[in-house]
């Protein structure tokens, strides 16, 4: 009897900071929201040890897997200041389905690792919120995830998150950028903003010039245009696939155009980009000029308003824009394919 009062009185794991009730709760509280998202495929529900998931091999013949994994970077910042944070969920799943959708894969499932200080549950049930709409956005099932309270490593009110994506796409319809030749098309979808990139370059604006992330900006906030969520492109890209030919896709994340569009070209294949060929929006004009940004490294850093870029034969330009307009992408011909020397290159036309 001794020995169990001493149990009773002596530590627990809350006394270190970890709550396992709260973990618990929040398994309940996004268990709807998990449900949500299910697709045929799916053999179990959340709480197991691992997730099972079945491949419908009548309509993949020659299935192959493609995976990614990413997170959002320090845009994390920016959602604990503007105590929002179910956005940043979406953005989560967007980096990663949009990886994975580059070389033609149908996102399947997803994963998410979120690790706090200490377990918030308002917080951390808006940020699965996010996660589960964004899911449901890309067509795939949120199977499972890991929820990390470990104090000491994070100071409580803060979070970090990842995300892990698997896909799937026919063997004989992956898309690796062989096919490209010169004389080749861009077309350029619009994006959302800065997506969840270049963060770190943001908030270094924000503090030089004293901005303030409530203060107006065109008909919303400046915080609100900054912490857009990254536009997930699944839905209207695989029909384009589906459609067309398109011989290679770029995500323009970290990098921005210029990193992104040269690393899935074969060899003797460089591009040029008409700078001047789509609206660039009006929040990377701020940022370049409150940040005296050059053009070129705004184009290195950022997306500047082309978050994804379709490689295609001159031939179907027309029909393709036209399409991607009927599915609600905001489109323009950017660019072109070109024979290249001994190094693949990006070269900007218009500034």
């Amino acid at each position: 009897m001794a020995s169990d009062e001493r149990a009773d009185n002596g530590l627990s794991y809350r006394d270190a900071g970890v709550d396992i009730d709260a973990g618990n709760a929040l398994v309940e509280r996004i268990k709807p929201l998990v449900a949500a998202t299910m697709r045929p495929g799916v053999l179990t529900g959340i709480g197991g040890f691992g997730a099972l998931f079945g491949l419908d091999t009548e309509r993949y013949s020659s299935p192959v897997l493609v995976s990614g994994t990413d997170g959002v970077g320090t845009k994390l910042m920016l959602a604990r200041q503007m105590n929002v944070h179910d956005s940043i969920g979406i953005d989560l799943v967007a980096m990663c389905v949009n990886d994975i959708l580059t070389q033609g894969a149908e996102p399947l499932f997803f994963l998410d690792y979120f690790a706090s200080g200490q377990l918030e549950l308002d917080t951390a049930e808006a940020v699965i919120t996010g996660i589960a709409e964004g899911c449901q956005q890309a067509g795939c099932a949120l199977i499972g995830g890991e929820t990390a309270e470990m104090p000491g490593m994070y100071a409580n009110g803060e979070y970090d998150l990842a995300g892990f994506a698997v896909g799937i796409v026919n063997h004989s319809d992956i898309i690796n950028g062989q096919r490209i030749t010169p004389g080749h098309r861009l077309i350029g979808l619009a994006s959302s903003g800065p997506h969840s990139n270049g963060y770190s370059l943001i908030r270094k604006v924000l503090e030089l010039s004293g901005a303030s992330l409530t203060e107006s900006f065109g008909a919303t906030t400046l915080g609100e245009a900054l912490l857009a969520p990254t536009r997930i492109y699944v839905s209207s890209v695989l029909k384009l696939i589906e459609r067309f030919s398109v011989h290679g896709v770029a995500h323009i994340t970290g990098g921005g155009l210029t990193e992104n569009i040269v690393r899935i070209l074969p060899e003797g294949c460089s591009v040029e980009v008409n700078v001047g060929s789509w609206p660039q929006p009006a929040v990377y004009d701020w940022l370049a000029q409150q940040g005296n940004i050059s053009r070129r490294e705004m184009l290195r850093t950022f997306n500047c308003g082309i978050g994804m870029v379709l490689i295609v034969p001159d031939g179907v330009v027309e029909d393709l824009l036209k399409s991607a307009d009927e599915l609600g992408e905001a489109a323009w011909e950017i660019g072109r394919i070109v024979k290249s020397g001994a190094k693949k290159t990006m070269r900007y036309r218009g500034f």
